[in-house]
Formats: C-alpha cells, sequence, structure tokens
C-alpha cells in the first residue's frame, strides 16, 4: 500500500498492491497497521452503496462526530469528491477528485471534516466505504452538489439525485446548519 497525498492536506489516494497470477488477482483492501502508520483509520463501520450509472450521491457529512470514510469501488466506476469543511482550513470549500473504478487497486482516504459525494459513471456501481464513526441520521447536513462557490467539475451534467440530495443548499448555508 502506498499514500499519496493529494492538493488538500489529508486527503490522499491510496495505492494497493495486487498480486494477478493466473486464476486472477489479490488485493488487500485493509490491514489496521499498516493503514494506520498512514493516518487512516481506525474503523467502526463498513457499507455498501449500489447506484445506476447517472446516480449523484452528496455531499454529505456529518455535523456531530464527523465520519472519515475510506472508498473502494467493487464494480462499475465512480468520480468521488471530497470538499474541505473544516473550520480555519486554508483549503476551506476547496475540492478534489478522483475517479475510481473496478479492477484497479485505488482508495480514496476522506478524513472527517470534509463532504464526501460521488457519481457513478460506469454502473451499476458498487461502492465499499469504511467509516471512522458510526452514521448519525440526525446529524446529517449536505452541500449542493452544484454550488457555483465550489465549481466542482462532475463529469455528468444532468445526475439522476435523492430528494434530499436535489434539495441539499449551498455551502455557505449547510456551514450557517453545522454550526448552529
Amino acid at each position: 500500500m502506498r499514500a499519496v497525498d493529494t492538493a488538500i492536506e489529508g486527503l490522499k489516494i491510496i495505492e494497493l498492491e495486487s498480486f494477478p497470477d493466473h486464476r486472477g488477482s489479490f488485493v488487500r483492501y485493509w490491514n489496521d497497521g499498516v493503514w494506520q502508520s498512514a493516518g487512516i483509520g481506525p474503523f467502526v463501520a463498513d457499507n455498501v452503496s449500489v447506484s445506476h450509472a447517472g446516480v449523484l450521491r452528496g455531499l454529505h457529512l456529518q455535523a456531530v462526530d464527523p465520519q472519515g470514510k475510506l472508498v473502494s469501488v467493487l464494480s462499475g466506476s465512480i468520480f468521488d469528491v471530497a470538499v474541505d469543511v473544516r473550520a480555519g482550513s486554508s483549503t476551506f470549500g476547496q475540492w478534489v477528485g478522483v475517479h475510481l473504478r473496478a479492477g484497479e487497486p485505488r482508495q480514496f482516504w476522506v478524513p472527517p471534516g470534509f463532504a464526501h459525494g460521488f457519481c457513478v459513471t460506469d454502473g451499476p456501481a458498487t461502492v465499499h466505504y469504511r467509516c471512522t464513526s458510526h452514521y448519525l441520521p440526525d446529524a446529517q447536513v449536505g452541500i449542493s452538489w452544484n454550488d457555483p462557490a465550489l465549481g466542482i467539475d462532475w463529469p455528468i451534467d444532468k445526475p439522476i439525485l435523492s430528494e434530499r440530495d436535489a434539495s441539499l443548499p449551498p455551502l455557505n448555508a449547510s456551514m450557517a446548519i453545522r454550526n448552529a
């Protein structure tokens, strides 16, 4: 495993080691000692979502007990995005996007303090994310996927959204709700 820093401190692309042979391949997606030595984890929950092509989920965050997420794609492909919403951060409001595809042994580490979302570019996509804290439904807030202040360059124009995601406020309003 190799942790590659991105333009925003804390966000990392994890390049996994693959062991192919005549039967297929083997990839280790988690080893507590190795990943934690890179500052990733510890984890308390694993989640899996399956989404059709064109679906966009996010941008989500947890206002209380923020979650870090280690994101992997098991089938299909996604464009995964993290937005820095850490109070006082010099990169507040900036984002990093990463293409993750099944068969490419990579992960995206999104530490606590970031809003997270993804769109499915080839589906259906099965996305696994390992979380550092438990899901708290009443603590969920979010940011509009197409907030012009963020300028996220999504690879789709008209995503399929949940009712909730379609009505999320822009970053400034989300942070006011988060800090209330």
